[in-house]
């Protein structure tokens, strides 16, 4: 999907939410555990419960991978379900990959022509050469991390050179002289605040994926506020608070009502820049 696609399907759609299926076994409802792939199952009702408040789904490869090769059957599965079922919503694979060159032509292979996804997450502190073929493949997007909602974050993204740029705003620029706003996105975590304000000064006009809306207490008005653009220029994720709505069987149901609440604010947001 390229930008504009992606842009069109935002403003038709009334919504950037983009729905995080962090499908755990754990914590799905029990009465799934007797299917024959529970995880899959899950997915499909999640999917078809949310799918007319959101624009995109971002599956957590972690979730899948614990499982081994039913994990990644379901996650392969659910990418079918979702090409076949609901082909204009973007596909984000949250795998954070990111190595030297050779591996990094391999992951892209794996995501891109492998599973064919829109975008996958790709960690940048190798650099350019474990970055760049990722950015072979035509209408298909790298998120790499910017600045990150979780309490770490400080150790290393915050720190400053000599000059006073901090490690975020260098990933930032030096990132833009690899690509450009139709095939890259940042991710930066709701919790930043009036953070957005420095970052949209580095990249004004980038897509940003906002995950820690819901759960991890980052506001959307508050990230509307510092981090939307006149064409929207945000996939806000939402997972837990989303997918684990509800714990028996109307637990879709409460997710799709979730989901709702989010596309109507969201809905507001986006009237705002008429």
């Amino acid at each position: 999907m390229n930008r504009q696609e992606l842009i069109k399907q935002i403003f038709s759609r009334k919504t950037f939410l983009c729905v995080g299926l962090d499908t755990d076994i754990n914590k799905i409802p029990k009465h799934l555990l007797r299917e024959d792939d529970p995880i899959l199952t899950f997915n499909k009702q999640i999917i078809d419960a949310t799918a007319p408040y959101c624009v995109a789904y971002k599956p957590n490869l972690a979730f899948y991978e614990s499982l081994g090769v039913k994990g990644m059957a379901a996650f392969e599965q659910t990418i079918k379900y979702l090409k076949t079922n609901y082909p204009n919503h973007f596909i984000i694979a949250d795998a954070k990959r990111g190595d030297i060159g050779n591996t990094s032509m391999m992951y892209a292979r794996t995501f891109f022509e492998e599973y064919d996804v829109d975008a996958l997450t790709i960690a940048p502190y190798m650099g350019e050469d474990s970055v760049t073929p990722f950015l072979e493949y035509k209408d298909k997007w790298v998120v790499l991390l910017a600045l990150t909602s979780n309490k770490g974050s400080h150790d290393f993204q915050l720190t400053e050179d000599k000059d006073g740029e901090r490690l975020f705003e260098k990933v930032l620029r030096k990132s833009q002289e690899w690509a450009n706003t139709e095939n890259m996105m940042y991710v930066v975590g709701a919790t930043q605040g009036r953070m957005f304000e420095d970052i949209r000064k580095v990249v004004p006009n980038h897509f940003l994926l906002v995950p820690g809306v819901g759960t991890q207490g980052g506001s959307l008005q508050e990230v509307c506020q510092y981090g939307i653009t006149k064409e929207c220029g945000l996939l806000v994720n939402s997972s837990r608070g989303i997918i684990y709505a509800g714990h028996d069987e109307d637990f879709a149901a409460a997710a799709a009502q979730k989901a709702k609440m989010l596309q109507q604010e969201m809905a507001e947001e986006l009237n705002k820049l008429k």
